[in-house]
């Protein structure tokens, strides 16, 4: 069965239960019980290789007892099973004294997941096509799980809120590539979503792996916070398809309810990437957790004070996606970036066209690099043009990786040396910018300015060209009424 047709066969039984609505409960309810699989599969593999693994779960709650059969339990004594025993004793494992590490990402998947189906008869059937069409340990279905992930994703993504935490994965891919992480190197998503920055670290990591050990320095280095259930169910799930077995690092809570002084330098990280959310108002009183001269309740400038608290000493590096309004936005956000320019080295920003998140904002966006370490000399930018022929992005149409290659030719490599003015590059110093009042909305000097004129001018020259237009047409009637006349 094709990826497509599977998952669409699942949607198919679950929209014919009345207890599920909509796109986002119907992805919540496939991630846990694909959760549940993946880990049960896992399971098989840990009890022949690690020789003091023990389950975190009593056998009859283990996926292999109660959902492998395809005759087992099934209606109203499946539903009850699912909604009175297996969830409260999934919810229990996140605040089980003692539990062990896998136990505690068992805990952090379902403290906050539902069972929305009600019929006992239908969610059977979604069981036994989990069951029958995938295995997790042979690496075709490994592959296959991935496909399905992928295809999860892109359901989600049209689902009206997915904008929150989706990030294209060519800009993903683009930002990873340009910190460039190193094995042993801590990294923080502080606003992960659905994991997709740390995956394609993941991926960028595995390229420097050659023993047991260094694959054990990924799962320990990366670290991530997801404040929505959802996304963080999603994420945990991602990491273990990516080869994370044990999760713990990743997080179900708000980055910013902790209060920024109780950070230790333990806590400091080396790399940090992430798109934080923008254009939303966090709720009353996360504010108080941060100085007074950051205190505001719009979510991205939050983040970004945290985000510049958490670097490491100079050698903290990070790659952040924020909108238009921070680079011109006054209050806090002069404040961020008086700091950043004082106290950082914001050496590049790539300036994203609009469309790039379509069709989840129209709102252009930008990707901040930056160095704990200062003070900034001199800011880069380079803006990323349409490929030719475009005028937007859509979802049939998305950025590519491929059109990063510019960027990266350009970039000038780890120590960024070398790097040309061109007609999408330009440099300005931070004394022009600090002249500017911290305003980082530095147009292309290159680029051709269309002057459109004064308005009064633009209305008599209109005016006027629609008189010619009307004095052209009465002088070719009159020739055509001559011309007819003559003839006759």
């Amino acid at each position: 069965m094709s990826i497509q047709n599977l998952v669409k066969s699942i949607q198919d039984i679950m929209r014919k239960d009345v207890g599920v609505d909509g796109d986002a409960q119907r992805i919540s309810q496939i991630v846990w019980l694909l959760f549940l699989k993946i880990f049960d599969d896992r399971e098989q593999e840990w009890l022949f290789t690690l020789p003091e693994y023990r389950s975190p779960l009593l056998p009859h709650l283990r996926w292999s007892n109660w959902a492998k059969d395809p005759e087992g339990i099934t209606g109203e004594e499946l539903i009850d099973f699912v909604n009175n025993d297996l969830f409260p004793s999934l919810k229990n494992l996140a605040t089980t004294p003692g539990v062990s590490s896998h136990g505690r990402v068992v805990g952090s998947v379902f403290e906050d997941a539902y069972n929305y189906m009600k019929s006992g008869t239908l969610l059977r059937q979604v069981i036994n096509i989990i069951e029958e069409d995938v295995d997790f340990n042979t690496s075709g279905d490994r592959h296959l799980f991935n496909d399905i992930y992928e295809k999860l994703l892109a359901d989600l993504q049209s689902a009206g809120n997915a904008g929150e935490y989706f990030t294209p994965r060519a800009v993903t891919q683009f930002m990873v590539d340009m910190l460039d992480p190193q094995l042993g190197e801590s990294l923080l998503d502080p606003a992960c979503g659905t994991g997709g920055f740390l995956t394609c670290a993941i991926e960028h990591l595995n390229e420097q792996v050659k023993t047991v050990d260094d694959r054990e320095k990924i799962q320990e280095s990366l670290h991530g916070v997801e404040k929505k259930p959802l996304p963080h169910m999603l994420a945990v799930t991602n990491m273990m398809l990516h080869g994370i077995d044990v999760p713990t690092n990743i997080r179900h809570d708000n980055t910013l309810s902790r209060p920024l002084k109780d950070y230790s330098p333990k806590d400091r990280v080396d790399l940090i990437i992430t798109n934080p959310p923008f254009g939303g108002m966090e709720e009353d009183g996360i504010e108080k957790n941060f100085p007074r001269q950051y205190q505001t309740r719009e979510t991205a400038d939050l983040f970004m004070a945290l985000i510049m608290h958490l670097l490491k000493p100079d050698t903290g590096k990070a790659a952040v996606v924020l909108p238009d309004g921070f680079l011109f936005g006054e209050g806090v956000k002069t404040t961020l970036k008086k700091e950043l320019l004082e106290s950082f080295d914001l050496h590049t920003i790539v300036r994203l066209p609009k469309g790039v998140f379509s069709p989840y904002t129209s709102i252009a966006t930008n990707i901040l690099f930056f160095k704990k370490g200062g003070p900034t000399k001199e800011v880069w930018f380079f803006e990323h043009p349409y490929p030719e022929g475009y005028k937007s992005y859509s979802r049939s149409k998305p950025l590519t990786i491929a059109e990063f290659d510019r960027e990266k030719a350009w970039w000038g490599g780890a120590s960024r040396k070398g790097r040309q003015t061109t007609e999408y590059a330009w440099k300005v110093s931070a004394e022009e910018i600090v002249a500017r009042n911290g305003n980082l909305d530095c147009k292309n000097p290159h680029e051709v300015e269309v002057v459109h004129g004064d308005p009064e001018e633009l209305m008599q020259e209109y005016h006027g060209i629609v008189r010619q237009l009307e004095e052209a047409q009465e002088a070719l009637k009159r020739e055509l009424i001559d011309a007819l006349e003559g003839r006759g």
